[in-house]
């Protein structure tokens, strides 16, 4: 007889987990109904006032056998996942989303499709100091059969007293020695009002750490026709990356190439510390291809190839670093930037993940 009523009782029981789930899933729906609403009218999702007057709504009907506290902490658990669901309908709305687009985006640089398949690299000077600087970088460059050149005009540092780069002058530089040996030009803009004079002299707009969150020149960038380079801020998320690059594509410019450079922790044996995993999650979140900066990442001229070998072996699309022809004078990170026979050494070795 007790067998038979304890059967009868799982029998309710699972009747009424079936109930419960018919119920939480229509809340489901509720609130993606009122996240899409929400996000017509650029209100925030979460609501602590509406939140606190539905517990206590909730407590004031409670009749047992559960305490209070325990209803209230079930109902937050409740609560949270419904906010996940709103998030995750957002997400799923990113034009830089994979569920968005599932194929992969192919930048061309004239001629270098990035993320098709073979690795790209970028490289060249941290800042450029003179033509014949950069014009010797150039010519070793273009020996390793590369095709993107780099270097830093507009420098954005973090004294006021370093060296704030040649600005347009330094572009020009740039761009005629790129022109003689036949190479594309990357380099960063920092002010939004530059992009239109800067266009005539580069091929990527580069939109470094420090600018990752500056909307306006995220939307600046992604009204003109150049690829962009964006670059991780050093203490950005995952998340607010992948959102920096929405500003950019949301304005018509599908041209993005994500690049990690590394984030701000509590380790001091590098500059930053190389998030490695964010290139396979950016891969399978964006549609985007994404680079990896060894030189700014780690800070250290002897770990730029380690890095390299890692990016490459988790699937990024391509690796960045800074080539100078005399790096302990150099007028910007001198002792991260390699020499050009470091530089070919550095490349010797990288050959075999090149077709």
């Amino acid at each position: 007889m007790s067998n038979q009523k304890l059967d009868q009782l799982r029998s309710q029981l699972d009747d009424v987990n079936l109930q419960l789930l018919n119920l939480i899933n229509k809340r489901g729906d509720l609130v993606k109904g009122i996240g899409q609403i929400k996000e017509q009218q650029g209100t925030n999702r979460f609501d602590p006032v509406r939140e606190r007057a539905m517990l206590d709504h909730i407590s004031n009907h409670n009749q047992g056998p559960f305490e209070d506290s325990t209803v209230t902490h079930l109902f937050k658990e409740i609560f949270k996942a419904g906010l996940e669901l709103q998030e995750d309908d957002h997400r799923k709305a990113l034009l830089v989303s994979r569920k968005k687009k599932p194929e992969d985006t192919i930048v061309d640089i004239k001629g270098e499709r990035v993320g098709e398949g073979d690795p790209s690299f970028i490289m060249g000077p941290c800042a450029v100091e003179s033509y014949e600087q950069v014009s010797t970088v150039a010519r070793a460059v273009k020996e390793q059969g590369l095709t993107l050149l780099r270097g830093g005009a507009f420098k954005p540092r973090t004294s006021p007293y370093d060296f704030q780069g040649l600005g347009l002058e330094g572009l020009k530089m740039l761009k005629q020695a790129a022109d003689e040996q036949g190479l594309a030009v990357v380099s960063e803009i920092v002010n939004p009002a530059d992009i239109e004079e800067a266009l005539d002299y580069l091929d990527v707009i580069q939109i470094g750490a420090r600018n990752m969150q500056n909307f306006e020149l995220l939307k600046a960038a992604g009204s003109v026709n150049k690829p962009v380079l964006l670059k991780r801020g050093m203490s950005a998320t995952i998340s607010e990356f992948i959102n920096a690059a929405e500003y950019i594509i949301s304005r018509g410019n599908e041209n993005i190439i994500l690049c990690e450079r590394g984030i701000r922790t509590y380790e001091k044996a590098t500059r930053n510390t190389l998030d490695i995993s964010s290139v396979p999650i950016l891969k399978q979140e964006t549609h985007l291809p994404v680079m990896v900066d060894v030189t700014h990442s780690t800070g250290r001229r002897d770990l730029l190839l380690p890095a390299a070998k890692a990016a490459l072996a988790i699937g990024a699309d391509g690796v960045m670093a800074e080539v100078h022809p005399d790096p302990a004078v150099a007028l910007s990170d001198s002792a991260q930037q390699m020499d050009i026979p470091t530089f070919q050494s550095f490349m010797h070795e990288l050959q075999g993940h090149r077709v």
